[in-house]
């Protein structure tokens, strides 16, 4: 490409940029709605104004840059849960992978990893226009425009992926609180003061969400309704089919130490029975090294010496 034109390009860009910030920045776009002056007045918590009272809370590690930019972040965060949807969703994920954070924080992170994502775009775009790109400049845009949507779907994907490796590090410490809360019951403990023992002196998200519901059972609900609100929480059979165990027990007086050994040593054979799946799945990828690398490395090295003693012998 002609260097007169990237950099007339580079400049439009700058213009262009500059030009929409000014657009944006106008008093005539920025007025406050009817609703922000009724705010003080009323005492409601509109939208705006939960908008605002969360964009206060810092987010990201760079506090400063934030506070600059935080208004076109909690404006691009509101238009962007508008246009994706699913914030219900989204809540519970956050919920199952134990995040402090709101439905309005986790789309700002989102927002953040698109803009980061497209302004490494941009950068390698620009490199390339810089070097001779001869292509269409369109193809440069939905470039950008994929890059910036990828990084949002990969921070969606991460929280996915967040939920599921704690559900994992759950059910690796289901057996252990399974068995210790047998051992409290069985040494004459009850139902809340097992837990209270065990979640005081365990570590791991499985305490940690005992911890929790039993500090929802102090502050006035019920033990069984705590306990139901964890598998609320969890998306976890076993962990499910625990809480039953001992909600039923707490209503009932039924042997609870029992339930539990048993709970316990089932959850041990569903590890048994997932760890033999993943290592048949395993050697079945351990396959295609040997099938495509080793093997035919092997034949050759046991038929290039007879190629060559035949083609020395032959004139």
């Amino acid at each position: 490409m002609n260097p007169t034109w990237t950099t007339g390009t580079l400049l439009g860009l700058a213009a262009g940029a500059g030009l929409l910030l000014i657009w944006a920045r106008l008093p005539a776009r920025n007025r406050p709605t009817l609703d922000d002056r009724l705010a003080p007045y009323v005492g409601a918590p509109t939208d705006h104004r939960l908008e605002r009272l969360l964009a206060d809370q810092v987010v990201t590690p760079f506090p400063t840059l934030e506070r600059i930019v935080r208004p076109y972040l909690t404006k691009g965060a509101a238009s962007l849960e508008r246009v994706l949807g699913g914030g219900a969703s989204i809540s519970r994920r956050l919920e199952q992978a134990g995040r402090d954070q709101t439905l309005h924080q986790f789309r700002i992170e989102q927002l953040i990893w698109g803009a980061v994502a497209g302004t490494g775009a941009v950068a390698m775009s620009l490199v390339m226009l810089l070097r001779g790109y001869s292509g269409s400049p369109v193809l440069l845009v939905i470039f950008c425009a994929a890059v910036a949507v990828g990084g949002i779907v990969a921070c969606d994907h991460r929280l996915s992926a967040a939920v599921r490796e704690r559900e994992r590090r759950m059910m690796a410490e289901f057996p252990t609180i399974a068995d210790l809360l047998a051992l409290s019951v069985a040494a004459g403990e009850g139902a809340v003061g097992a837990l209270e023992r065990v979640a005081r002196s365990s570590r791991g998200e499985l305490a940690r969400e005992l911890y929790r519901a039993l500090a929802d059972a102090r502050t006035g609900a019920g033990l069984v309704e705590a306990l139901d609100r964890i598998a609320d929480r969890t998306s976890l059979t076993p962990l499910a089919r625990f809480v039953d165990g001992v909600a039923v027990a707490v209503e009932r007086g039924t042997p609870l130490a029992d339930v539990l050994r048993a709970q316990a040593a089932d959850v041990r054979e569903l590890r048994k029975r997932s760890l033999m799946e993943i290592g048949s799945r395993k050697e079945l990828a351990m396959l295609v090294p040997v099938v495509f690398l080793v093997l035919p490395v092997t034949i050759i090295f046991a038929l290039y010496p007879g190629f060559i003693a035949i083609s020395t012998v032959v004139p």
